[in-house]
């Protein structure tokens, strides 16, 4: 199939783009790498009035250090960001995370404001964005307002993004040197989404585990961080029957969906056993112990 008739646009400057959505009335769509929107548009899932293509507006493309936080213009690709030395050093879970995006040609193309706008729970970068506490900054023709995860992300590809906003930047703050980490996923092949995925970080002092981070993706409608798992790390440290406790309840803790891909008790017993993964490779890369 082809999508249906639609009018387009290429602004050069954010103010552009925001002052054509503005236009449209919330019967456009932003267009960054397009590995998402243009398959919806071909079945003709998504018919919208205007296609505003992002990929003209230079200003939107950067990665920056700034006072220990990672700044990334909405339209920065994927594909820079896992070369980035910047990332590499400062953001290895992000890192990490964005070698399991897709394939070559997704990550080449893809961004990382599309993904997180594009709210899919399965993806890695909105679960990194909770993973690391980090904010997104959307701007619209009323200024601009910085949310959370928690506060971004509503259900299923739907975010609290108003019709006349678009997602500029993305800021994840540093992690802390020696910092354990891993981002354990399982899909049905190479390149999927995840069935089920485990963000995870690891803050230690000696034997005690000071700060603990446990994130799902696809377990949920949204990106669901394990805050009662995490407390059992805090509490009783990085022993195996540790581990053992907070995957337990890490999988108590979530609330899937059965679909085509998975059932839930099946999303659930891959908490289960990704949580474990990942709080062994990350107790394994801790660099302060």
């Amino acid at each position: 199939m082809k999508p249906a008739r639609f009018a387009y646009h290429a602004p050069a400057t954010v103010d552009e783009a925001i002052a054509l959505l503005v236009r449209y009335g919330g019967e456009a769509k932003l267009l960054a790498g397009g590995q998402s929107l243009m398959p919806l548009m071909n079945f003709r899932l998504a018919r919208p009035a205007a296609l505003i293509d992002l990929n003209a507006i230079a200003s939107l493309a950067y990665i920056r250090e700034d006072d220990g936080q990672i700044r990334f213009g909405a339209m920065t690709r994927q594909r820079a960001i896992e070369f980035s030395p910047v990332v590499r050093r400062r953001l290895p879970l992000l890192t990490e995370a964005t070698t399991l995006v897709g394939h070559l040609s997704i990550r080449t193309r893809g961004t990382i404001g599309g993904s997180i706008a594009h709210a899919d729970p399965s993806a890695e970068y909105p679960t990194i964005l909770a993973a690391l506490d980090g904010v997104v900054v959307a701007r619209g023709p009323r200024g601009e307002r910085m949310l959370r995860a928690s506060e971004l992300f509503q259900s299923y590809l739907t975010t609290s993004l108003a019709p006349d906003e678009m997602l500029v930047e993305v800021r994840l703050p540093a992690m802390p040197a020696g910092a354990g980490f891993a981002f354990e996923e399982f899909s049905r092949r190479h390149g999927d989404f995840a069935i089920v995925g485990i963000a995870a970080m690891l803050v230690a002092l000696g034997e005690r585990c000071t700060a603990a981070r446990l994130v799902t993706a696809g377990a949920g409608p949204v990106p669901t961080r394990l805050r009662q798992a995490e407390e059992i790390l805090e509490r009783d440290g990085f022993s195996d029957a540790a581990i053992e406790a907070a995957s337990r309840r890490a999988a108590e803790l979530v609330e899937p969906d059965t679909d085509i891909h998975a059932s839930a008790a099946y999303r659930r017993n891959l908490t289960r056993v990704l949580t474990g993964r990942a709080l062994r490779r990350a107790v394994a890369r801790l660099g302060d112990r």
